[in-house]
């Protein structure tokens, strides 16, 4: 049985993983008249080289002759995890203002706004309807629907499905704000990252050099993250996260201040 204080948390992160990309994307367009088209952009970025083609190669990888190596070998893990993402995201990231957005605003904005495209995507799909998944799962558990939802998956996904159920009936509920929390970091990340790769397609020149280290960064935040969830608790590995994501957003701002003066 899932309490009910928990299944009104579910429906907090829903409400905040909806409504906060929908509310950033429409404060970019109307306070600082960034287009629409730079956000879908952002966003669609993110699904095409982090959801599909990721994946892709996550599917190849991992299930190949080295996979179980990797899987079960904590620091090869964080690192293969840690150097695809950012490689996936950040070249994704470059591809996409290289070439679809050429023809924007040469303004540090258009930056800021492609992240709130990029990370509002990703809070929108792997938060808010991942949310609405695990309250869908919550409600079918108190109803007395279990059998149902197993007789519904693939006999080779019933473990993995088991597993998730019994999560959601022992987590607290005070456990799922733990993700309001990892994704306000996350869009802080992504947008400050946006902002490096940004000044590196329109400066050029000797802030190249920013593009390698937005794929560094990347990859020592997801790779840290990953090598530590076993042996520190969620409250910490947040709290991490959290300080990281402020750390990179300072350094961001510094290099926007040296690299964009007029703005």
């Amino acid at each position: 049985m899932v309490p009910a204080s928990s299944l009104v948390m579910m429906a907090v992160n829903i409400i905040f993983g909806i409504a906060v990309p929908v509310l950033l994307a429409w404060w970019m367009v109307k306070k600082y008249r960034v287009k629409l088209s730079t956000i879908l952009i952002g966003a669609a970025t993110f699904i095409v080289f982090a959801l599909v083609l990721e994946s892709l190669v996550h599917n190849i990888v991992l299930k190949g002759p080295n996979g179980d190596t990797i899987l079960n070998t904590p620091i090869y893990y964080a690192l293969y995890g840690g150097l695809m993402a950012g490689l996936f995201e950040e070249f994704g990231r470059f591809l996409a203002m290289k070439f679809l957005l050429k023809k924007e605003p040469d303004r540090i904005m258009t930056g800021v706004g492609y992240g709130v495209g990029h990370g509002g995507a990703e809070m929108l799909l792997l938060f808010g309807l991942g949310s609405i998944s695990t309250l869908a799962m919550a409600i079918m558990l108190n109803s007395g629907q279990t059998d149902a939802l197993l007789a519904q998956t693939p006999a080779s996904a019933h473990e993995q499905l088991q597993a998730q159920l019994d999560q959601i009936c022992t987590t607290q509920a005070p456990t799922y704000l733990l993700g309001i929390w990892e994704r306000i970091s996350a869009i802080i990340l992504q947008i400050s990252l946006s902002v490096l790769v940004w000044t590196a397609v329109r400066k050029g020149g000797r802030w190249m050099w920013l593009l390698p280290a937005a794929i560094l960064i990347h990859a020592f935040v997801d790779g840290l993250l990953v090598f530590l969830q076993k042996s520190v608790s969620m409250f910490g590995l947040e709290a991490i996260c959290f300080v990281e994501a402020i750390i990179i957003a300072c350094f961001a701002l510094f290099i926007a201040k040296k690299a964009w003066k007029n703005e």
